[in-house]
């Protein structure tokens, strides 16, 4: 007698599944068959419709702004949109989590507030250097995060190189990853003093501030520093296609290098979309021209790409709406349309299926060690998923399920997520997020205590 049953087009990183069987018994993945397994105390029809691996969003800022957000919202929107894990960034507004007691307060918070599971990542703050990495590992950081480019000393600093290389060798014993923004902080400061002293305030400006080269130039130091080092390189937001072959070259080369980007990149483009979106598209790095936008869906296809990630940050339209790009904030809340846009784009080039349970799920999941237990349909993992109906009638997004009244993807028509499950429970029925807060909760690197 298995707890769930649920027959629909199950979606592995292997293939698609048409009309298979996924069974559940304790929260866990019994197995997926072509054979229906047997009596189960609730069955789900779901024929027609994509059974998918629940997502991993390797990329959350949900306390980037205080009062706006926070786990509990920001966990709701992810239930809605497929996500059954967040990864959070330690640029949280008044606490940098830069040690174990700062990693023990949000991982109590996401105990009592998340209605999904959260990862946690750890940083530095540049005035300790490398002496909190060790007791962050200890207290179950998924990985680190670091910045070429800095937009505040404090809570979002720039680690200069030789910093980086430190901190970078007292992680690689560790096995965890360290994630890097990939943006060279002098030739943007000096880019984006040029642009202002040409008066540029339109949307271009902040795209010829925050250049390609920019980008690249901080990708092949931070895969550099990596080799040196014997670290996992990873870059968390490539919006080019240069910067998967910089990848590509470190990863012929032996070294344990990977690449991240980010579901806006897939979407919109500068010559396409800049001026109608204005300052709601001011991301860092910027959308660039469709040239690149086309080069990354190659990339995509060829399996080039490890993760697909939101950046979500739900910052309220007054940071936003400014007609000077330049003073608006950077990024934007996406976390309950990620899984929908990617499957639709898929669908739309002829992308299998498969690819995007890589890179949403298995993928992030295996990057982050929360393998076995998350990320995919093999017996003993946690059930986590979410069933998506291209065929229902489209959801038309409007303003976010998150605490923001405007998304950049406004009036898009997207397949309707139908519902969510976490460890074997529905948390979002179509309609409502269904579990209670805490239901979530903080999760560690497989292996960890």
């Amino acid at each position: 007698m298995f707890d769930l049953v649920v027959r629909g087009d199950v979606v592995t990183t292997q293939g698609v599944r048409r009309g298979h069987y996924l069974s559940v018994l304790n929260g866990e993945v019994v197995g997926v068959t072509a054979s229906d397994p047997g009596s189960s105390r609730e069955r789900v029809d779901a024929e027609g419709a994509y059974v998918f691996p629940g997502a991993v969003d390797a990329q959350v800022h949900s306390r980037s702004q205080k009062g706006s957000e926070g786990l509990a919202a920001c966990t709701r929107a992810a239930a809605a949109g497929g996500v059954t894990t967040i990864v959070e960034m330690p640029y949280d507004e008044g606490l940098l989590v830069c040690s174990a007691d700062a990693v023990r307060s949000k991982a109590d918070d996401a105990e009592r507030q998340s209605h999904v599971d959260v990862a946690i990542y750890g940083t530095i703050h540049p005035d300790e250097g490398t002496a909190r990495i060790q007791e962050q590992i200890e207290a179950g950081v998924c990985g680190f995060k670091f910045s070429t480019f800095g937009t505040d000393p404090v809570r979002f600093p720039r680690i200069p190189p030789w910093l980086m290389r430190d901190a970078f060798a007292a992680i690689a014993p560790s096995g965890l990853a360290a994630g890097v923004h990939n943006e060279n902080h002098e030739t943007v400061m000096h880019d984006l003093e040029m642009v202002k002293k040409a008066g540029l305030t339109d949307h271009t400006a902040h795209g010829k501030s925050h250049t390609d080269f920019a980008e690249a130039l901080a990708m092949a130091e931070i895969y550099e520093i990596g080799a040196y080092t014997g670290c996992r390189a990873h870059v968390v937001h490539c919006s080019i296609g240069r910067g998967i072959e910089i990848c590509e070259g470190y990863r012929r080369q032996g070294f344990d290098a990977s690449v991240e980007v980010c579901i806006h990149y897939f979407v919109f483009s500068e010559d396409e979309d800049g001026a109608r979106l204005g300052g709601k598209a001011k991301i860092n790095p910027p959308i660039r021209p469709s040239s690149e936008r086309e080069a990354l869906w190659r990339h995509l296809a060829a399996g080039n790409i490890d993760l697909v990630s939101t950046d979500h940050v739900a910052w309220s339209l007054d940071r936003k709406n400014d007609p000077d790009m330049l003073k608006n904030a950077s990024g934007g809340p996406s976390i309950e349309v990620m899984v929908p846009l990617l499957i639709k784009g898929c669908l739309e080039r002829g992308v299998d299926l498969s690819m995007a349970a890589r890179v949403l799920s298995g993928n992030p999941a295996r990057h982050f060690r929360l393998q076995p237990r998350k990320g995919a349909f093999w017996a003993g993992a946690e059930a986590d998923f979410s069933i998506i109906d291209p065929a229902e009638a489209p959801w038309t997004v409007a303003a976010s399920q998150t605490v923001s009244d405007w998304s950049l993807y406004d009036g898009m028509s997207l397949p309707q997520v139908r519902a969510t499950y976490v460890r074997g429970h529905k948390v979002w029925d179509g309609k409502d997020v269904v579990s209670a807060e805490g239901f979530g909760g903080f999760v560690k690197p497989f292996g960890r205590a």
